[in-house]
């Protein structure tokens, strides 16, 4: 057995009686802040651990030191209903080496928004720390990635990504934040090709009309609209590994409850971490398949899973910490819809662990048929979403070491 099992197994049998012994306490919040502080204990214990974390993502490329000769072994990594989502792979290198955006319709080569529109695969990245702000959304063409390794890369304060009926996208490794309604201008979104885009929502990360799409490992915070939005028959969609914070609506999956086309969505939200300063939709769905799986929920003020219009939810393996308010417990919201309508909609909770006084409100036929097109990998134990999660959001990556 290696070192890193048994100090798994003698850190978690310190921790389960702390959690075990805190149900004693008769005051909620006594309860809550002993339970925040064995979450925070294990958060800084386990922070050496960069490997065998039983993150099947990170565990396949994190500890590999020459990570960075090898970037595009990452797109072998993804899991889930995006695992198909190859990105830039088996395409050349582009290096960024321009933080500017100031011709969104003729964009200058070594620009970001110059890499992502090329007809060929590319994998992009950085030759330096740098603040991006954007001057019209960035509209992606398809099998690209944006690979943020090695460097501090922010998309902020302007419009962020759009990625517009394309396929194969990888979006890995950078901060997206305060993002800004843009539009109502010419864009270019490929080399022979530019048009007038509307005015934008104001997106972290945009998907529309989209397939095989894999978001991992970014931070994402404070935008005009949602931090993530997939609509208009999107599907093959994970988001894994990312850390959310200070959003409203958090992520939507689902144009409209009128929309039909999204009755085929797909979409795996795993191993991510939700976490101080969000309100709402973590996600919410509409119509489609969604695998909620191995995510931590450390944060919410209104609900943290809800949906509309007959979404398939399927929660795995989840860590749910409840608001202390009285009537803020409730993991889930069925929304748009009268009480004998949505006691019928298929979403379950299996071996999620909730902690103080978190419910899941399991409604439809329970039957494990049921749940097949919601499901896209195994479920890990909820006692292991600590260090699963540990380093959730952009990483601070050096060459020549462990990622």
């Amino acid at each position: 057995m290696s070192n890193i099992s048994v100090f798994l197994i003698f850190f978690f049998s310190l921790l389960i009686p702390n959690l075990v012994s805190s149900s004693s306490i008769q005051d909620p919040e006594l309860v809550a802040q002993d339970v925040h502080r064995s979450i925070n204990a294990s958060r800084r214990n386990l922070a050496y651990l960069s490997c065998g974390t039983g993150n099947p993502i990170d565990d396949c490329w994190r500890c590999d030191p020459n990570w960075e000769r090898n970037r595009q072994r990452l797109a072998d990594c993804a899991i889930g209903f995006g695992r198909d989502a190859i990105g830039g792979r088996n395409g050349r290198i582009y290096v960024v080496t321009d933080s500017g955006d100031d011709n969104p319709t003729n964009p200058k080569p070594g620009t970001l928004r110059h890499a992502v529109i090329q007809d060929e695969p590319l994998w992009i990245i950085f030759n330096r720390d740098m603040v991006i702000k954007l001057n019209q959304e960035l509209v992606m063409n398809s099998h690209k990635t944006i690979d943020g390794r090695g460097a501090s890369v922010h998309i902020a304060d302007g419009p962020c990504i759009t990625i517009h009926f394309a396929t194969n996208i990888i979006i890995h490794g950078i901060h997206i934040h305060d993002c800004k309604k843009a539009g109502n201008g010419n864009i270019r979104d490929s080399p022979e090709h530019s048009g007038w885009w509307d005015a934008s929502d104001g997106d972290g990360v945009s998907i529309f009309s989209s397939q095989h799409i894999w978001i991992d490992h970014c931070s994402l915070s404070n935008c005009q609209d949602g931090l993530i939005d997939a609509i208009h028959g999107s599907t093959a969609i994970t988001i894994s590994n990312n850390y959310f914070t200070h959003h409203d609506k958090v992520m939507l999956l689902g144009h409209s409850d009128s929309y039909t086309q999204d009755k085929n969505m797909q979409a795996t939200i795993a191993f991510n971490h939700f976490g101080e300063g969000l309100v709402q939709r973590m996600p919410r769905c509409r119509q489609g398949y969604f695998h909620v799986v191995n995510n931590d929920y450390t944060e919410w003020q209104m609900y943290a899973i809800g949906g509309s219009a007959a979404p398939t939810i399927n929660s795995q393996g989840n860590r749910f910490f409840a608001p202390n308010e009285r009537f803020r417990k409730e993991v889930t919201k069925h929304e748009d819809a009268p009480e004998s309508e949505w006691r019928n909609w298929n979403w379950r909770s299996e071996g999620d662990l909730m902690l103080n006084g978190a419910y899941f409100r399991q409604t439809g036929a329970g039957a494990s048929s049921t749940y097949a097109r919601a499901s896209s990998l195994n479920a890990r134990p909820s006692t292991l979403v600590g260090p699963m999660t540990m380093r959730a959001g952009a990483l601070n990556c050096r060459k020549g070491s462990r990622c």
